[in-house]
């Protein structure tokens, strides 16, 4: 099915956050500092506040305190830690009047020691990075889906150091003696940009009663109500959040631009919008973190990896971060290694926080594990598709928490991409194919949706979870299914945080997966609520009845029918004795269910030269079940590109002084259409159970779903007998 929001997308008719024009608005423009470390001695903002179209300008010491650490602080306070940190901010009724304004503010630093990477940072007599107990965030990688178990190390951390993440089986020493191939390498990945079409946008609105209203394109919606609550002292529903159609989000678009909003639309008491050019986007935005590793791995000769010996670290800029956890657990439970040590180290430099993009942690992990992986085959003249089947896990091996993997398909993904055209071509004169596995654990988080039947004949889904990639469309298809009617004829609409039932964010690949349920429930029981007003029209059991055509028929019977528009009319009627179509649906998915992936690339290269050209790719993904398999096939596309996009390129490169040398598009090498070969997609369908709390297969059904399979009685009536059989006990 084509998606839902498609034509409005291309026509133009969609409405972004940035083509909002409230009445009253103002608009925000940052002074971002340009400096990556340094003491703020003092701000002359006066000829920016006398400056026209200005209504008024502050720095942090204007703001009401929040606990955050210095570089969460939505306005910096005492010092820097980035360059590209908001200082200053300057509301004006234009954005050229606000730029204008903002060029004219003097900011007066003490300049500090830069810490411009991990291996300075961890270094003894580094320079503190953030204040004293910084730490990762839990809380943040379990909203992206990559919160793990691994152990925190409890020993002393290296300088700059906020979290370790710790994993060990057996005896690496030993599995090492024993090995007769070993591969000891070190690979660096850049960090990288969204690059997301859309920068980031905001619009606040206070509201009279002391709450506020966020228009954002925020993949979060029910966070960013929760974050803004807590940072202006107001009860959840206070704070109304409007999802607005999201211009890319990949990760990185949670929260951002809100908090400062928020808290200066509550100083003028007026709605103000901000929006960041492209450079305020490579600044200030959260990017995907650089990381280093050091991989030792071994294997016997028939190609058994013996033992892996892993240190790594990320350079998370100026936080905590929380990616190490996440790359431990694929590096030791991809592969069935019997001896593993595997350390990452979170560390805190002067350079922008970084955050969640696409996989947060995965990318890192799966480049520096199949690179070596790859050697290794090299090293024992192996099949590298070889290597990795003889090494697969498989159900019930455990991964590196030494929890049993649930049904996976990584061995589907690797035989496939055995027999792709693709690997098995020949290869001609300067032409090499490459592989590579990775994989994906997957969220889930409780989710509700609402039900009910319009007086068209139309189905509305509402839902709390915005729509970033399609995933609307196939929630139509779900309730559609469950509803009896066509796909067509179902509505998803993404409801504010104050009338939308609760949802998860729209991340770590959840929402179909946590959603889809509630949906489907949601969809029964407004069918079964349907049919029971059928039922007493048509005098027929609900089992007897079937919707097609925007009518419900008696089975066998086509003549006598009921259109559903009456039906509806007949529970909104005044006076009426039947109730109206209303319905709930709640889900929460008992476990999560990992994906696998195998991609395969064809490049030729010119000896002399070094040029190379990517001449064929293809992807073979498992999906579970693929809902809208086209729009499947199209969110592979757009991650292959953006992986070949790091692989060609994609760098956010610092210089020794913590300064953006990649920070636009002219320097920022995002890949281009002719470096894109076409990409062959193969979907893989290895269906999994996984349950669900708030209705099980096997359990029995609520009371009120009961006379799905009755004729229409009283609860009274129910309790005495059935209307067949006369008996209580074969029903219960």
């Amino acid at each position: 099915m084509r998606r839902q929001e498609g034509r409005g997308k291309v026509d133009g008719s969609t409405r972004f956050t940035a083509d909002l024009d409230l009445p009253g608005l103002l608009h925000v423009q940052l002074v971002l500092s340009h400096l990556p470390s340094a003491r703020i001695r003092s701000c002359e903002v006066g000829a920016a506040r006398s400056a026209p179209g200005v209504v008024a300008v502050f720095t942090g010491a204007d703001l009401p305190e929040v606990e955050a650490a210095g570089p969460d602080k939505p306005l910096a306070v005492g010092r820097v830690f980035y360059a590209g940190q908001p200082v200053v901010a300057v509301i004006a009724d234009s954005e050229t009047a606000a730029a204008d304004a903002a060029a004219l503010i003097e900011v007066d630093y003490e300049t500090m020691p830069v810490v411009a990477g991990p291996d300075q940072a961890m270094r003894d007599d580094a320079p503190e990075v953030l204040e004293a107990g910084a730490e990762g965030s839990e809380g943040d990688a379990s909203m992206h889906g990559a919160a793990t178990d691994s152990e925190s190390e409890p020993l002393e951390r290296p300088r700059n150091v906020s979290s370790v993440a710790s994993y060990k089986r057996g005896d690496v020493d030993a599995g090492m003696s024993g090995a007769d191939a070993i591969v000891k390498a070190t690979y660096r990945l850049a960090g990288v940009h969204h690059s997301f079409i859309e920068p980031h946008v905001s619009v606040v609105r206070p509201e009279p009663g002391g709450g506020v209203t966020i228009w954002a394109p925020t993949q979060g919606p029910f966070a960013v109500r929760d974050e803004i609550a807590t940072l202006l002292d107001l009860a959840p529903h206070e704070v109304r959040v409007i999802s607005m159609p999201v211009g890319g989000g990949f990760g990185g678009k949670v929260t951002l631009l809100e908090p400062v909003l928020a808290l200066l639309a509550r100083k003028v008491r007026r709605p103000l919008r901000l929006s960041l050019t492209r450079q305020q986007e490579f600044l200030l935005g959260r990017p995907a973190p650089a990381a280093r590793f050091d991989i030792e791995l071994g294997a016997k000769r028939d190609g058994t990896l013996t033992a892996l010996r892993a240190r790594y670290s990320y350079d998370n800029g100026a936080t905590g971060g929380w990616h190490a956890g996440i790359t431990g657990s694929f590096l030791g439970g991809t592969y069935r290694i019997p001896n593993f040590e595997i350390t990452g180290y979170e560390v805190a430099t002067n350079k922008t926080p970084t955050d969640a993009y696409r996989a947060p942690g995965g990318p890192q992990a799966y480049f520096a594990l199949e690179s070596a992986m790859d050697e290794l085959a090299i090293e024992l003249g192996m099949d590298p598709i070889e290597l990795r089947l003889h090494n697969a896990s498989r159900e019930g091996d455990p991964n590196a928490d030494d929890e049993p993997w649930p049904r996976i398909a990584m061995v589907e993904c690797l035989e496939a991409a055995r027999r792709h055209p693709m690997y098995t071509a020949p290869v001609g004169p300067g032409e090499g194919v490459g592989i590579a596995l990775g994989s994906w654990g997957g969220a889930r988080s409780p989710a509700a949706a609402g039900c009910r039947v319009e007086p068209d004949g139309t189905v509305s889904i509402l839902i709390g979870s915005p729509d970033i990639s399609g995933s609307a469309t196939g929630l139509a298809m779900i309730a559609a299914e469950a509803f009896g009617v066509s796909a067509e004829k179902v509505r998803v609409q993404i409801g504010d945080t104050s009338v939308a039932p609760p949802g998860p964010m729209a991340a770590g690949s959840q929402v179909t997966y946590s959603v889809g349920g509630a949906v489907y429930e949601a969809a029964l029981e407004a069918r079964r609520q349907l049919l029971e007003i059928a039922t007493d029209e048509l005098e027929a059991a609900p089992e007897d009845l079937e919707i097609t055509d925007g009518r419900v028929t008696v089975k066998g019977v086509p003549e006598r029918f009921v259109e559903i528009t009456k039906l509806v009319a007949l529970g909104t009627e005044f006076m009426g004795r039947h109730r109206p179509i209303q319905a709930m649906g709640r889900s929460a998915v008992q476990s999560a269910s990992p994906s696998f992936t195998v991609h395969i690339a064809r490049v030729r290269t010119d000896s002399e030269t070094g040029a190379f050209l990517l001449t064929g790719y293809a992807a073979i993904q498992d999906v579970g079940r693929a809902i809208n398999p086209p729009e499947v096939r199209a969110q592979v596309h757009g991650g292959a590109a953006q992986s070949l996009g790091r692989a060609l390129g994609e760098a956010l490169i610092y210089d020794a002084d913590g300064q953006l040398r990649s920070g636009s598009f002219l320097d920022y090498e995002v890949p281009t259409a002719d470096q894109l070969p076409a990409i062959d997609v193969e979907l893989i369908e290895v269906h999994r159970r996984s349950g669900r709390s708030a209705r099980k297969e096997s359990a029995s059904r609520r009371p009120s779903q009961v006379p799905e399979r009755w004729p229409t009685r009283s609860r009274e009536q129910l309790a005495s007998g059935c209307a067949r059989c006369r008996s209580t006990a074969r029903h219960s």
